[in-house]
């Protein structure tokens, strides 16, 4: 084995190490791993993407910012890529081809410059930035962020269902007066 391939193969070994970003292409979704969460963007070529930042920040602030989470509103905006990543990093994953179509790169690029500038509904769980790009890449908006923010809410309202529950067949077991 050559020392190219070893040092390869041992990256790949390592949990904490990212695929190289890999050279995107127009069309293609780019995950940017913020602190927090995944930022999504897809790349329109030449170095730009379009991607949803929030309404009432400006251009700069919004690249990195914890507030367009909670916001309810965002504007599209065509960005560079290493500007939108800074000191992130992030990849080129089109996690979804597998079970979703992509549309014609010809029809994404027309679908997606249409957007720009334009102010749109942002939801966390219903309608966020990785549902917007995969609603430009494939037609439709998916999130699998989402689906498992979902779940965790489900399951945290689901627990403190139970221990409500239990907590008042508690009281009204002391409460009896035999």
């Amino acid at each position: 084995m050559d020392r190219k391939n070893a040092t390869s193969t041992m990256a790949t070994n390592d949990p904490h190490h990212l695929d190289p970003p890999g050279t995107p292409q127009p069309g293609d979704l780019i995950e940017i791993f913020r602190p927090a969460y995944q930022h999504w963007a897809l790349y329109l070529g030449d170095g730009y993407i379009i991607n949803l930042t929030p309404v009432d920040e400006s251009q700069a602030a919004a690249i990195s910012s914890v507030k367009s989470v909670f916001s309810r509103k965002a504007v599209v905006r065509m960005q560079l890529l290493k500007e939108v990543v800074g000191d992130d990093s992030y990849r080129v994953n089109n996690k979804y081809d597998d079970h979703h179509t992509p549309l014609p790169v010809d029809d994404i690029i027309q679908r997606s410059q249409v957007l720009i500038g334009q102010e749109v509904s942002y939801d966390l769980l219903g309608s966020n930035c990785e549902h917007f790009v995969t609603l430009l890449r494939y037609g439709e908006g998916v999130s699998e962020q989402a689906t498992r923010a979902i779940g965790a809410i489900t399951l945290v309202t689901a627990a403190a269902s139970a221990f409500s529950v239990l907590g008042l067949i508690n009281t009204r077991s002391r409460n009896r007066p035999f």
